[in-house]
């Protein structure tokens, strides 16, 4: 017996008017349709298409843009053996698993609801995000976006997306206009999809922060994020019931040299709260890591005069807001039992 024969497999008809609309060239081979058929069926008139290298439409017109999204993914996944053809009648609802293949970029976005994105029908192209050594190259409405590690995807409509902040970075790279570049990194960030600083990250990675139209909008983004977190951290204390501290003030010693700003402050009990919004810039590491040490050196000068220096990501204020507010409270009453803190003055900054 040849194990390569299908079983049982389906008449071409069953295949164009069923689930399955787009087939790859060895899924065809699995359901019986040799060669030879297939490219029959594709001839000038006939019922299928060739749509992208070894991938078909099975069926005439244009593609929706489901199945293209879908013949995209067929062209760009890894190959593995097709599963035994399902039988006559019974259902296909398995999804493809499209190893080693995700959307990214412009059509991504879309698939993760973004506004600031054309929609699906009105791109050229759809971005697919393969691994670096993969043999293969970008043609018809595929776009081949090459990485050295794919990031996990995300699943969208049933599909392998790659997560916001890599898909905007894909995104970026195809794009000039200054404007649409900044409305996508802030429909990021006000849209809850993802902190500035993840952003930051991958649009250091890909080194498109040489691009002057890129930094405006990663300054403007910044800027928003700071603004957002800050929105949230009012929240926090008001929702949670903290005492009011004083907002966004300085602190120094009298008569003496400035301590540095401060979010919040409350007096009374020596406990402050910082936002620590830093993000990695212009791929200079040695920035951050200045800009580390300067929080360093400012909380263990504050410490060493009995103030308590809470640092809180903006991360953190999005998706743990009841335990940051809890790590709030602790230190707010833990200050009964410390000794006095050192008399500072206080500045609104």
């Amino acid at each position: 017996m040849n194990h390569n024969t299908p079983l049982s497999p389906r008449p071409l008809h069953h295949l164009s008017d069923g689930l399955r609309r787009v087939m790859t060239a060895a899924q065809l081979r699995a359901h019986g349709v040799s060669p030879a058929e297939t490219d029959g069926q594709c001839k000038s008139g006939g019922p299928w298409q060739q749509i992208l290298p070894g991938v078909y439409l099975l069926h005439p017109g244009p593609p929706t843009s489901e199945e293209r999204l879908h013949a995209v993914l067929m062209y760009a996944a890894r190959e593995t053996s097709p599963a035994v053809p399902a039988q006559p009648g019974a259902e296909e609802e398995h999804r493809p698993p499209y190893p080693e293949a995700m959307i990214t970029g412009l059509a991504a976005l879309n698939l993760h609801g973004f506004a600031a994105v054309p929609p699906l029908p009105a791109l050229d192209h759809i971005d697919v995000l393969v691994p670096r050594m993969r043999r293969l190259r970008s043609t018809g409405c595929a776009h081949v976006v090459r990485t050295p590690a794919l990031p996990t995807p995300e699943q969208r409509t049933g599909l392998p997306v790659a997560p916001v902040p890599r898909a905007l970075a894909d995104a970026v790279a195809g794009l000039r206009d200054a404007g649409a570049v900044r409305r996508l990194l802030t429909e990021a960030v006000r849209g809850g999809h993802c902190e500035p600083a993840s952003i930051v990250r991958e649009l250091n990675q890909a080194r498109l922060l040489s691009r002057p139209h890129v930094v405006d909008a990663v300054d403007s983004l910044l800027a928003e994020g700071r603004a957002i977190a800050e929105d949230r951290l009012y929240r926090m204390v008001r929702e949670f019931g903290l005492p009011d501290p004083v907002w966004n003030v300085d602190l120094r010693l009298p008569g003496g040299p400035h301590l540095g700003g401060l979010d919040a402050y409350w007096p009374e009990h020596a406990v402050a709260v910082e936002l620590d919004t830093r993000a990695p810039r212009h791929g200079h590491r040695q920035e951050d890591d200045a800009l580390w040490s300067e929080y360093a050196r400012k909380r263990e000068h504050l410490e060493r005069l009995g103030i308590t220096v809470v640092y809180i990501t903006p991360k953190k204020l999005r998706d743990a807001m009841e335990q940051q507010a809890t790590v709030l409270r602790t230190a707010l009453m833990a200050s009964a039992n410390r000794d006095p803190a050192a008399y500072v003055v206080v500045l609104p900054r």
